[in-house]
């Protein structure tokens, strides 16, 4: 092996957005932009593929018509600005009055595009959707209010993706990105080219093996995937991320108003079954919800017109709803208003020149009372300059459109204490709950991201520094007379190792990109894809041969993946043959395929880790089920040196009356079973319920020889994670005396919550049974097997308790730490003799 080469093959790991755009000097961006926004401008420029998610009030307008101007002046063409039909004249009025350049002019069909040559032109999310607009006849676009883009499975998403693949410059700009699903912010980067969808999916998010569909980030890649994210997004909340002052830039108070009405719960209904419920709860469901908000609307009317009436007379109101009915029933209960023409409504089926001087109208200070639906007029719109107070006349679970419609009027330039009035009924809680709670997550996200941008700027260089730093980890060694545990990377570890020492490999490798130990980049799971996973494997492979003696064997366990269709975008699970490639990467590099054992699995337990093999699903339509996905054991060979024979250079020989027939017949089989049992990983001992963990312990402790510096360490594990208790002793010394009692029960207690790992367990581990039977089948006592994945050392614990010595290399030093201790255990029953043994030693005994 190469060790420049492999370096360079780690370093390649850090991802970053390319920078495929523009140079632009400073000098040359248009005076009228504050230094926050023309910083911005530059840094997408010089990308050119590039997110602003920047606050309401920071010019996402001016940074997008810059970035416009500077590329049709230096590219020529045409420069397509994707924006709702609420915001244009926000575009046109900043072209014009600030900028000083021609309007964007608004164009509604392919015709119209093509009648202007060069220049700015704007049009709206549903002409290019639905329309004939077509993107191959611009130079760059840009996508005003993008959080359209979210739903990866939305019609807007699907058909925006593969129509702009092709134009040269892509901007997306908003200021909520994902509010409340981290993983929604990769929908950003694959419309950008950042990144396939899918690939990011795979790299950043791990499969919540207790829920069908759901992708969680992976914990320990927090810091790289939010590095990534800032290569190519940058987030601004005031010009001071970016080092620059923030007078004029001063979110004035906001104070919020929850108006909880009550309902009667006797006219709640039945369920689906025919039971009746004994409370009414929107968030059961659609009908649920529909009928809440049927049965409500007149309190919910009369609460809004009662809240009008307890402020000033002189107040300008927003009423935000989301029903047509809800539309009507306030025009009529704002009857008079509407009379005098201080209220108006603006709705879906008004064509765009009513709609829009409305709008505008309401803007300037018009009239008093606008009643609308954010989908409507809740993206991009300035309402702060003479209103500060909104009622939302219902609530629901799109955070992105309860966010937005807020901010039009909580922004920079208002100078009054907004007031936003949240009516819903006790029969919402849960919902207004969960859109709280995706208020504080989107706090969350936009927090870490400014962050980011307030330590390290908009360089990337920075970042990717600091990410080459996680690259290798400082070597450890423990030994005993009958094993070698080793913290390293097992091809660098290995590429110091003696040749042909070693008689037998057996291990679990990492399976592809589904499993991360650590955040090391030198983990094997810490791939994009397969391609990337076996270009590493590239390098462990021969070191592979190298150690093992000729003619003996490596026993690889492996199994074959799940692809859900969410992410691959077929529709339907499907099966990456993970085990075959394997194979192939190993035949590659001189190994021969001996054979493959087939070790079953529940699928009872599968299908409800994955809900592909449902028994619901296959009534529907049986053609989208698989059937259920074993593990694998791949037999391969290095080749002894005489091919002319097929026996190792070194037999591994057997003696029928210890190895009988009736084994042999049970091995030979492809088909093995395995009782499951493994030995616990550290986290395991802390998620044990803290009423059951003492039990646990003491049985343990009463089977195994005391440790004491195992006790400690088991107690060190629980307290780093909240799990010690301080009001009483968790882990008592067992006693084996009758006469000293340490089981008595002190108190009752509740479960503690359990405190879950940061990193991706491997839900499919080599079973203990089955590394025995490899090992004793594989190898001759006294002689050395080595796994390179050891994690908690369970090949060397089996290796040495069967009569074998252990060498393990393992990457995570929690890990390693702890099979370290399992080690010195089975070691210590192995050589330390029982007291009546060290009489027969000492010739006492006859």
């Amino acid at each position: 092996m190469k060790y420049e080469s492999y370096q360079e093959f780690l370093r390649s790991k850090i991802v970053a957005a390319p920078e495929t755009g523009l140079n632009i000097n400073p000098e040359d961006i248009h005076p009228s932009l504050f230094p926050h926004q023309r910083d911005i401008a530059i840094w997408a420029l010089r990308g050119g593929k590039r997110a602003i998610f920047a606050q309401f009030g920071t010019g996402k307008t001016l940074i997008q018509l810059e970035i416009a101007r500077q590329i049709t002046a230096r590219r020529g063409g045409r420069f397509l600005i994707v924006a709702p039909l609420s915001v244009i004249q926000e575009f046109q009025h900043d072209a014009t009055e600030i900028l000083g350049i021609d309007a964007p002019v608004y164009v509604r069909t392919r015709e119209e595009v093509l009648a202007h040559c060069d220049g700015i032109v704007i049009t709206n999310y549903e002409r290019v959707r639905d329309g004939d607009i077509d993107p191959n006849d611009f130079t760059g676009v840009s996508l005003d209010e993008a959080s359209v883009l979210r739903g990866y499975g939305t019609k807007t998403y699907q058909t925006f993706l593969p129509k702009f693949s092709e134009v040269e410059f892509r901007f997306v700009a908003t200021a909520t990105p994902a509010p409340n699903k981290f993983k929604e912010l990769i929908h950003y980067a694959g419309f950008l080219g950042a990144m396939d969808t899918g690939q990011a999916l795979t790299r950043w998010f791990g499969r919540n093996s207790q829920k069908a569909n759901d992708l969680n980030l992976y914990p320990h890649k927090e810091q790289e995937f939010w590095f990534w994210v800032s290569s190519w997004a940058v987030f601004l909340f005031k010009p001071s991320d970016l080092g620059y002052s923030d007078e004029g830039y001063d979110l004035p108070e906001l104070k919020v108003f929850q108006h909880r009405l009550p309902v009667d719960h006797s006219e709640a209904g039945c369920d689906s079954w025919g039971n009746v419920k004994m409370f009414r709860d929107a968030a059961l469901g659609l009908q649920d919800a529909a009928r809440e908000k049927r049965d409500s609307l007149r309190i919910r009317i009369s609460k809004a017109r009662e809240i009008v009436n307890a402020g000033s007379p002189d107040d300008h109101w927003l009423i935000w709803h989301d029903l047509e009915k809800e539309r009507t029933e306030l025009e009529k209960e704002f009857s008079a208003e509407r009379k005098a023409g201080q209220f108006k409504s603006v709705f879906g089926s008004q064509d765009v020149e009513t709609r829009e001087p409305l709008i505008r109208g309401f803007g300037d200070g018009e009239y008093r009372i606008l009643a609308t639906k954010p989908v409507i007029a809740g993206s991009g719109c300035n309402f702060q300059k003479h209103c500060h107070k909104a009622i939302f006349l219902g609530i629901g679970f799109k955070f992105n459109d309860f966010i937005q419609a807020l901010h039009r009027i909580h922004r920079f330039l208002q100078t009054k204490q907004v007031e936003i009035h949240l009516i819903y009924t006790e029969s919402e809680d849960n919902i207004y709950n969960t859109l709280m709670e995706k208020w504080a997550q989107h706090e969350e996200l936009v927090g870490r991201m400014r962050e980011i941008v307030r330590k390290y700027g908009l360089a990337q260089h920075i970042k990717n520094d600091l990410l080459s730093r996680t690259i290798g980890c400082e070597r450890q060694v423990k030994k005993g007379r009958l094993y070698t545990s080793i913290n390293n990377d097992c091809i660098l570890e290995m590429g110091n190792m003696e040749e042909n020492s070693m008689d037998m490999i057996c291990t679990s490798i990492p399976f592809g990109t589904q499993y991360e130990y650590c955040p090391s980049y030198n983990d094997f799971g810490h791939n994009a894809d397969n391609e990337r996973f076996f270009e590493q494997m590239d390098f462990l492979i021969p070191e592979l041969l190298r150690v093992l003696k000729p003619g003996r064997i490596a026993a690889i366990h492996v199994k074959d993946r799940i692809r859900f269709g969410g992410v691959t975008g077929r529709g339907v699970p499907t099966v990456d043959r993970f085990s075959d490639k394997t194979a192939d990467a190993f035949e590659k590099h001189g190994f021969f395929f001996m054979s493959r054992i087939t070790v079953t699995t529940d699928v009872v337990r599968e299908n409800n880790q994955t809900y592909r093999l449902g028994w619901t699903e296959n009534s529907k339509d049986s053609t989208k089920m698989g059937t259920g996905m074993p593990e694998y054991v791949l037999v391969f060979r290095k080749p002894q040196t005489d091919l002319s024979k097929g026996y190792a250079d070194v037999p591994v020989t057997k003696d029928k009356t210890r190895y009988t027939r009736g084994q042999w017949q049970v091995d030979a089989h492809a088909y093995w079973r395995s009782s499951g049992n493994r030995l616990l990983t550290p986290q395991e001992w802390a998620d044990i319920d803290m009423d059951r963990i003492g039990d646990v312990w003491a049985d343990y402790s009463t089977r195994n020889i005391y440790d004491y510096n195992h006790h400690i360490e088991c107690s060190k594990v629980l307290e780093e994670k909240g799990r010690l208790p301080a009001s009483f002793m968790l882990f008592t010394p067992p006693s084996e005396n009758p006469d000293v009692w340490t089981d008595i029960l002190r108190m009752d207690t509740l479960n503690a919550q359990q405190s879950r790992k940061r990193q991706e367990n491997h839900v499919c581990p080599l079973q203990l049974d089955l590394v025995d039977r490899l090992i004793n089948r594989y190898t001759n006592e006294g002689e050395t097997v080595l796994d390179p994945f050891a994690g908690l050392m369970t090949v060397p614990y089996v290796a040495v308790k069967i009569g074998r010595r252990g060498y393990g290399i393992e990457l995570n030093e929690e890990y390693w730490q702890y099979g370290c201790r399992y080690m010195y255990e089975i070691e210590y029953k192995k050589t330390v003799p029982t007291l009546f043994e060290a009489f027969e030693l000492d010739g006492k005994v006859a």
